[in-house]
């Protein structure tokens, strides 16, 4: 499938980011979904996940589920990184493909931050979620801006990534930089890195969905015919889509050092940085996500002044949250509708 070109761009001119490096002429693509009112009061800020693009965000947005746009505007911003927003893939020299700048959530949630007051006018949001990097991203927005976050709801991610998750990280860039056509990411457009991503797909497989997932054969119900043709169809599929490997790395960059801590003024501190969090903040875990298990988001919850846990349940794994599964995106969708529906 072509990526999208069906979003609006935000031109965010010169921006410093986190770790000293200044990414010039840098934009921001997103989409929004419904009208904002006219005292602005009604937003809801939904960001993109690993690899994903606005239009991967959909299927929890309709008339029939909690993100109404016919009640909510809803603004999903693509990260930078992804190949829409500034990317590797589409920055000029000197900051172009494996010299792209290290990009930390922090700077992902500033950039954000300003297509919504700059560009929107808007001061207060009624609610933030996302899932997986989106859930990072939630978290980020809650602690770098508790004046105007009044609800979070982030859901199969973390606010801090944890060591089992980042040897998941470095197993996938390893495989994708296997490849000898990678060329230390100055790859020619006539010499893809094939090779390494379908080993990256293939690696990703089997962290993506749970052991009882591929044990009960829950892929036929995504179409496939075995085995062999999911990991093919499903996975292969996904990152040979248009899917740059230096893009991919970047991403995974952020992901590998997600933490709140490192917000400005925490010192490093995850806990104090999630005792900061003034919103209530509702963690829906997958039961058997491999990458980030519930208990990761137990630990977090009791740090938060009011923050509750609820366990996806389920084989889907990490992808419940990826609105394949009917269940679990009924349960996603009851648990932003009821956060929705607190007084705050």
């Amino acid at each position: 499938m072509p990526a999208p070109t069906d979003f609006e761009v935000f031109d965010l001119g010169d921006v410093v980011l986190q770790h000293g490096a200044t990414l010039r002429g840098a934009h921001l693509a997103y989409r929004t979904y419904g009208t904002l009112n006219a005292d602005k009061s009604n937003a809801i800020v939904y960001p993109t996940w690993y690899s994903g693009r606005h239009t991967d965000n959909e299927w929890l947005i309709g008339a029939d589920k909690a993100l109404d746009p016919d009640e909510w505007f809803i603004i999903v911003p693509n990260m930078l990184g992804n190949g829409l927003s500034s990317s590797p893939s589409n920055t000029p020299p000197p900051y172009d493909r494996a010299r792209f700048p290290h990009v930390t959530f922090h700077d992902q949630v500033e950039c954000q931050y300003r297509l919504v007051t700059e560009h929107f006018g808007i001061g207060t949001l009624p609610l933030v979620t996302g899932w997986s990097m989106g859930a990072g991203q939630t978290y980020q927005w809650a602690v770098s801006h508790p004046e105007m976050v009044q609800r979070a709801v982030p859901f199969c991610g973390s606010s801090r990534t944890a060591p089992h998750n980042q040897v998941f990280l470095e197993s996938i860039s390893a495989a994708l930089r296997a490849d000898a056509a990678f060329a230390g990411g100055w790859y020619r457009d006539d010499a893809w890195p094939t090779t390494g991503l379908r080993a990256f797909a293939r690696v990703y497989a089997g962290w993506g969905f749970s052991q009882a997932f591929y044990w009960q054969e829950e892929w036929r119900k995504l179409g496939f015919s075995s085995l062999e043709d999911f990991l093919i169809g499903f996975w292969e599929a996904f990152f040979l889509d248009e899917r740059d490997p230096n893009n991919l790395l970047a991403m995974a960059w952020t992901w590998f050092h997600g933490d709140v801590g490192q917000t400005p003024g925490f010192d490093g501190d995850t806990v104090a940085a999630l005792a900061s969090i003034r919103c209530p903040v509702l963690a829906m875990p997958a039961e058997k996500d491999l990458y980030f298990p519930p208990e990761d988001e137990q630990w977090a919850s009791q740090h938060i002044p009011d923050g509750e846990v609820r366990v996806i349940p389920g084989v889907w794994g990490h992808f419940a949250g990826g609105g394949q599964n009917p269940d679990d995106t009924a349960f996603i969708d009851q648990g932003i509708r009821d956060m929705l529906a607190r007084e705050v």
